[in-house]
């Protein structure tokens, strides 16, 4: 029955506002692996099950999904947050709900702005798996202690990866990249390319011999030789080949040389070769060319990139026309 007030009239119900929640998802590409407490379907599902608790309070879902696979929780540069951003500017949004904290923000730089786009209108912010309110002063320092340890957690996350990764690289790991011309990734390791290992052979061979990279690609473009995306070889593709010391069985990291664990395409003398002519200045190696050339003038005029100049010639009835 409904009640009367003092004077015989029928109290109204109390009138519930809704307000629209969004539950927001993210998982690394590393947390993807541990599905029990870090897929999104966990996520979701806890989130969805805390707005149904609360729909006394009027909580109801929006239709749309907010999830990110494969984004660290270090950057805000995400699609699924973005669109989240951008409802919450068209008011769309009044309650946002995570599994926890860390799925929307590991830095605290980031989280505070993210809040104070929450306040500025009028957003709330809850954790399922830990209480918060971003409401009140107290609920503020709770979360920016707890956020501290997740950036604190991130950073630690960070070195922890750098030092795997100089660890791999001391112990002659290929540690992933575009790889060089004369080697293939099988299995994450470097494979030679017999093919392709033959123009590499061709190329410290020919350089050991000029000492010209100018000649040597010229004659390499006479012969169709190609990068390996199939681009016409250049002068730059020349020396950065000649300059790696992958092709000598070697991986460097920070300045340092180590031992790899893939197979040589070049042998060491003809490395030390090359490497010797490298550490000569461009203008020393030109002026042994020129001695050695009919063409007067090589080595002596470069061009406004300061590359030398190169000599040509054709042939006409047996005759040289330089």
């Amino acid at each position: 029955m409904s009640r009367r007030s003092s004077r015989g009239a029928v109290a109204l119900p109390k009138v519930i506002e809704k307000r629209h929640c969004a539950p927001y998802g993210r998982v690394s590409t590393d947390e993807q692996t541990n599905r029990e407490y870090n897929s999104l379907d966990a996520q979701r599902d806890a989130c969805q099950a805390f707005v149904a608790s609360q729909h006394a309070e009027g909580w109801v879902l929006v239709q749309d999904r907010y999830e990110d696979a494969g984004f660290s929780g270090g950057t805000l540069d995400r699609p699924a947050l973005r669109r989240l951003l951008a409802d919450i500017e068209a008011g769309l949004i009044d309650v946002v709900v995570v599994y926890k904290i860390d799925r929307l923000s590991r830095s605290l730089i980031d989280f505070v702005r993210l809040v104070e786009v929450f306040d500025r209108h009028g957003v709330t912010f809850v954790s399922v798996t830990q209480s918060f309110n971003t409401t009140t002063s107290m609920g503020r320092l709770t979360l920016n202690i707890v956020l501290s340890f997740a950036q604190f957690e991130r950073e630690l996350i960070g070195e922890r990866i750098r030092d795997k990764f100089t660890a791999s690289r001391m112990s002659g790991i290929w540690m992933g990249g575009k790889s060089p011309l004369g080697y293939d990734v099988h299995h994450r390791k470097l494979v030679v390319d017999q093919s392709e290992a033959a123009l590499v052979r061709r190329i410290f061979e020919g350089f050991a011999k000029s000492g010209s990279g100018t000649m040597l690609v010229q004659t390499l473009r006479a012969e169709g030789a190609t990068t390996k995306s199939g681009r016409t070889i250049d002068k730059d593709d020349i020396y950065r080949l000649l300059n790696n010391r992958t092709y000598v069985g070697e991986v460097t990291h920070k300045g340092n040389v180590y031992p790899g664990e893939h197979q040589p395409i070049v042998s060491r003398q003809l490395w030390d070769r090359v490497d010797g002519l490298l550490v000569e200045s461009p203008r020393a190696r030109a002026n042994k060319n020129r001695a050695q050339s009919p063409a007067l003038l090589r080595g002596l005029i470069f061009g406004a990139d300061g590359r030398a100049l190169s000599p040509t010639h054709t042939r006409r009835r047996g005759k040289l026309y330089r």
